[in-house]
């Protein structure tokens, strides 16, 4: 595992790994209404959700609430296509990476206790990736997340991750797979709040 200390720069190589394999496919007329992977969302659902997902963690940075999450939800139009939601992944990857470029090590905001801007770069990068994963597996896409990027999120996220590539790891670590005979979890949390 890592000790990097996640930022802005991380949520933004995550964004462009995303970005690389589902743009062409946003405007190839794959069916992004199939299934993500193992969700029961559809790909361009888990894509809006992506962007819901890493707004809120900009406005957690941005406002610093102690007890809860700000009351607010980001809608993506029903008619926008594929490749205008990927526009709002991409706007919302910003603000996220903007808010963490700004913010003190020291701030701490809600995400079930206090957590750091380094945990949610953390969880930026985490539901960037494994729903990037989900919407490929779902086109029929070949692609695995960055080990660069999965080993730093182990090491964040999930601290009692056992040994192994981190990509495998990772997927095991949040219901996606098996790994060396352990069984696909059926649920998980991530550590993101810190003491």
């Amino acid at each position: 595992m890592t000790d990097h200390r996640m930022n802005g720069a991380d949520v933004r190589a995550a964004l462009g790994g995303a970005t690389a394999v589902l743009g062409p496919a946003a405007v190839s007329g794959a069916d992004w209404d199939a299934p993500a992977g193992p969700l029961e969302w559809s790909c361009r659902d888990t894509a809006a959700h992506i962007a819901h997902d890493l707004l809120a963690y900009a406005g957690q940075l941005a406002a610093r609430p102690t007890d809860r999450y700000l009351p607010l939800d980001l809608t993506v139009h029903p008619d926008a296509g594929p490749a205008e939601v990927l526009t709002v992944v991409t706007a919302a990857a910003q603000l996220l990476a903007t808010a963490l470029d700004a913010a003190p090590p020291e701030l701490r905001a809600w995400h079930y206790g206090p957590c750091d801007p380094a945990g949610f770069a953390a969880m930026g990068v985490a539901e960037t990736l494994l729903h990037t994963h989900d919407i490929t597996l779902g086109l029929g896409l070949d692609w695995r997340p960055p080990e660069r990027l999965a080993a730093a999120v182990l090491a964040r996220l999930f601290p009692d991750a056992p040994a192994g590539a981190p990509v495998d790891v990772l997927l095991w670590c949040t219901g996606r797979g098996e790994l060396d005979g352990r069984p696909r979890r059926t649920s998980w949390t991530w550590r993101a709040a810190v003491e």
